[in-house]
């Protein structure tokens, strides 16, 4: 097989796979899709989300982190009681056990840069530092996406109102 036909094949097998320049790896945790949504100017606060999958055989959980962006980054929930939302750091960090997939999105669990050093912009990549309290460290970019957008992606629209948490594989 020639030299470029081999290359183009291999592209092509690995855009079909999913792996895309959006996944992280550390330890047994894969991070993949990592977005924000924009934010106003003068907002304290934005929120981040992407899919962690733990392809390991003990539980892990994501602790915190860090960004360039914001003086700090916690792991958020929101939950609904009797019509009301609240939000909420997650103590202990978010679990993710052996297999499980969790997915991060608007209205459910969330990465929450605290005290923004400016406007989160369409189009922007935020340099984020995630914890994990077994695999450790990884720096993901976050894709900053439209204000009010419900997805990563710029085509198509998650289940991203206020439906909870998805989860996969447990």
């Amino acid at each position: 097989m020639p030299l470029r036909l081999f290359l183009l094949s291999a592209t092509v097998m690995l855009a079909a796979s999913g792996a895309y320049a959006s996944d992280y790896k550390v330890g047994s945790i894969d991070v993949s899709g990592p977005w924000a949504r924009a934010t106003p100017k003068g907002a304290a606060v934005g929120g981040g989300y992407m899919k962690i999958t733990n392809e390991g055989t003990a539980p892990d959980r994501l602790i915190g982190g860090s960004s360039d962006v914001s003086k700090t980054l916690e792991v958020h929930e929101m939950t609904e009681a009797n019509g009301v939302m609240k939000m909420r750091p997650v103590k202990g960090g978010l679990e993710i056990k052996p297999g499980q997939t969790v997915e991060l999105h608007p209205g459910s669990y969330h990465v929450m840069f605290t005290g923004l050093n400016k406007p989160l912009e369409p189009g922007d990549h935020v340099k984020t530092t995630l914890n994990f309290e077994k695999a450790g460290k990884v720096t993901v970019d976050f894709d900053v996406m439209p204000l009010g957008a419900t997805t990563g992606s710029a085509t198509g629209s998650a289940s991203g109102g206020m439906t909870g948490m998805k989860m996969h594989g447990h």
